[in-house]
């Protein structure tokens, strides 16, 4: 994926696009950390994500997938932005939310995700490093505006 060639944009959270939503992104933090995965397999991290199973809403799939990929058991969850990705004249939605974890259990999906960790900030090695830096920043931001 080259950055010159995608375009994303925020919507306002409860943004509804025709073609419908597909996917949910949690930015998340346990204990003032941020929270990534890695899937099984894989080198690079990622925020947990996953698409919006038929009959689910993006809400309902960004529990699911909190839960699946970190073993969050109890969280606050906070709709940040519906965003749209456009590549090669190509555009989906996604919906981009903030979590604060407040309990963690063992994460249960350990046939996807192989590892979770806790850091400061953004990893470097990441599995989508053009979209995931900009979706990111969009998380830090709307945790800087609800602690001010």
């Amino acid at each position: 994926m080259n950055l010159s060639r995608v375009r994303i944009v925020f919507h306002e959270p409860d943004y509804m696009p025709e073609e419908g939503i597909t996917y949910s992104v949690i930015g998340c933090c346990y204990r003032g950390r941020w929270v990534f995965v890695r899937h099984r397999g894989k080198h690079t991290w990622e925020m947990p994500a996953g698409h919006v199973e038929e009959g689910e809403t993006p809400e309902e799939a960004a529990c699911r997938e909190l839960a699946e990929e970190t073993g969050a058991v109890l969280f606050d969850l906070h709709c940040v932005a519906t965003y749209s990705v456009e590549e090669q004249g190509v555009t989906g939605y996604g919906r981009l939310y903030f979590a604060e974890i407040k309990k963690m259990e063992n994460f249960s999906d350990r046939e996807e995700i192989e590892e979770v960790v806790f850091s400061d900030d953004m990893p470097s090695a990441l599995t989508y490093p053009v979209i995931q830096p900009v979706l990111f920043g969009q998380v830090v931001r709307y945790t800087q505006k609800l602690s001010s």
